[in-house]
């Protein structure tokens, strides 16, 4: 009974480090967050424990089936990554998934003092880079707005060039205008409101990774 209990202590801390994990990237609205997170790291324990303890004392390999859960989370670290307008989104909620199922396999060997110490790393770098590219990484913006004229085109060319934000791409199809925008936390709080209220029917989607 002992044994049953120490495992089942195994699956509570890798849901709760897994969801840990999961809680930052659900803040974030990234495509997986907490349910995710915390059934991935509950199923790389258990997988741990299957490993360990399944098979009995004249067949003990533990390495075999947990082995296949570092190359198994690649499909669903696979799922979460799409590729949209040019850019590659879900990097890091891949690699976070990537970390959790190590978190869990740590976790279901009982090694609770690295389990943990690895979530509090990978939470501490997630947040601080994001604040860090809050306010210093450029971002990519996508903006589109109806115009019927080349001459409109133009005109809303020059007011993004002369506010120092950078033009990536530009078409006109259909009456409707689409930028690909690069511009510092700055040029996006000030100067491109100023210039999205010009615009008809205007509509702005920021990159997320």
């Amino acid at each position: 009974m002992a044994l049953e209990w120490n495992l089942i202590i195994r699956l509570l801390v890798a849901g709760l480090l897994g969801g840990l994990v999961g809680l930052e990237r659900e803040l974030r609205a990234k495509e997986a967050g907490i349910r995710t997170h915390f059934v991935v790291a509950i199923g790389s324990a258990l997988f741990m424990i299957i490993s360990q303890f399944a098979f009995g004392d004249n067949y003990h390999d533990a390495s075999r089936v947990a082995a296949q859960v570092v190359s198994g989370i690649g499909f669903i670290g696979a799922g979460v990554i799409i590729f949209q307008k040019n850019v590659v989104r879900g990097i890091t909620t891949a690699a976070g998934l990537w970390v959790v199922a190590a978190i869990g396999l740590a976790s279901g060997a009982g090694m609770y003092y690295i389990s943990a110490a690895a979530t509090l790393l990978t939470v501490a770098c997630l947040e601080a880079m994001h604040f860090f590219h809050l306010k210093h990484q450029e971002k990519t913006v996508f903006l589109s707005a109806d115009c019927t004229e080349a001459d409109g085109l133009e005109a809303t060319l020059k007011k993004l060039k002369d506010s120092g934000i950078g033009i990536e791409s530009y078409s006109l199809q259909d009456g409707r205008a689409s930028f690909t925008l690069h511009l510092n936390q700055k040029a996006y709080m000030e100067a491109l409101p100023s210039i999205v209220s010009t615009l008809t029917n205007p509509t702005v989607e920021n990159e997320t990774n």
